[in-house]
């Protein structure tokens, strides 16, 4: 199971204390944080968002370690430069209007091409990678975990408002991304090469001039040996994070063991996984999924207890047992979406979500202040 390794990837919100609204600080903190982060930190395409990922961990416990350790860095650097640390898919009632873009050669070319697209996307995910040193495995079990994309997004949906709006969606974060070419769901792929033949194609054909620029849910990191996957909303607790990337290298041990066995997963259409994607963004926890094998419905909470007695068999060998635990807190308690929810409508007021949202952020990350 070594050759699973993990990295993990933040998108922060910066906040300010006074207005609760997003605050453009990313620059004063890539300036005073370099030195103590280096490449760890990194600017996106908005000035009121931070990046920060993890070095290559072993397994979760070492991610587990690293995240808690770069949320701390960037929450005192971020507070250095005045502002507070939240993590979620969305803020709450920012106008995507009134941000400002980092003025970086790539995004201005992007803003060029993608027009308002690209103007509206404030939104923040968690990416995970998981290490497949195989690329023909990579592109196979990619084909396969498309499946069980839905069922992570479900877990980990936490943006349920834009705009001042409670959206009626768990996963509005989803619905914006959407908006961007080469989102969503992929494709299958028969190899690694029918694979790289169709990314020469989109860059001899002037679609895209770099791998990077395909945004599915699920993609061949292009640098790195890795399955990166993209589908999740930012979670607020860490514990989420760690729990969503340990199922994630968990389904990948998983779905490798069975292909060394000569047992192959179902490969679906991606029309029917998308039609549990719909389901994933709009109910969370709360709603069902279809079991397409078996062509019917079934609660999504049921489902998610499936999938980890699926994995059961290969997390001791990961050592992600604990982390999983979590999976089982969120079907009890109910997604970020949820909670947010539940604070907006016990207070009426957005900017308590965003209170709300800056506490958990920090739980057991920072000694109260």
């Amino acid at each position: 199971m070594a050759e699973y390794t993990i990295g993990i990837e933040e998108e922060f919100q910066l906040i300010d204390p006074v207005t609760r609204s997003l605050r453009s600080s990313v620059s004063e903190i890539l300036k005073s944080g370099k030195d103590v982060l280096g490449e760890q930190l990194k600017q996106e395409m908005f000035q009121a968002m931070v990046e920060v990922g993890t070095s290559i961990c072993s397994d979760v416990t070492e991610a587990r370690d690293e995240v808690i350790s770069l949320r701390r860095s960037v929450a005192e650097l971020a507070e250095a430069a005045g502002c507070k640390l939240v993590a979620a898919g969305t803020h709450p009632f920012t106008d995507w209007e009134s941000l400002d873009i980092t003025p970086h050669e790539r995004y201005i070319e992007l803003e060029n091409n993608l027009q308002d697209i690209a103007r509206s996307i404030a939104v923040y995910g968690l990416h995970v990678h998981v290490g497949i040193p195989d690329r023909d495995l990579a592109i196979e079990l990619m084909n396969e975990v498309r499946y069980f994309l839905p069922h992570i997004l479900a877990l980990s949906v936490n943006s349920p408002f834009w705009e001042g709006r409670d959206t009626g969606i768990k996963s509005y974060r989803s619905v914006i991304w959407g908006r961007m070419p080469r989102s969503g769901i992929p494709d299958t792929f028969s190899s690694w090469d029918d694979y790289r033949r169709f990314v020469e194609m989109l860059i001899a054909t002037n679609s895209i001039d770099e791998p990077k620029k395909i945004w599915w849910d699920i993609r061949p990191h292009p640098t790195f040996q890795t399955l990166e996957f993209r589908v999740c909303d930012m979670p607020t607790r860490v514990d989420e994070t760690v729990a969503l990337a340990a199922l994630f290298q968990s389904l990948v041990a998983k779905l490798a063991r069975l292909r060394s066995q000569n047992l192959g997963f179902r490969i679906y259409p991606r029309a029917f996984v998308n039609e549990n994607r719909w389901r994933a963004m709009r109910y969370g926890v709360e709603g069902n999924l279809v079991d397409f094998g078996r062509g019917i419905e079934i609660p999504m909470r049921e489902l998610a207890r499936e999938l980890l007695q699926f994995v059961d068999d290969v997390v001791d060998d990961l050592g992600s047992r604990d982390a999983l635990k979590t999976v089982y807190e969120i079907l009890d308690e109910g997604t970020g979406a949820d909670r947010q929810l539940r604070v907006y409508h016990e207070r009426e007021d957005l900017t308590d979500v965003v209170d709300y949202l800056a506490e958990e952020t920090l739980r057991g990350v920072c000694a109260p202040a």
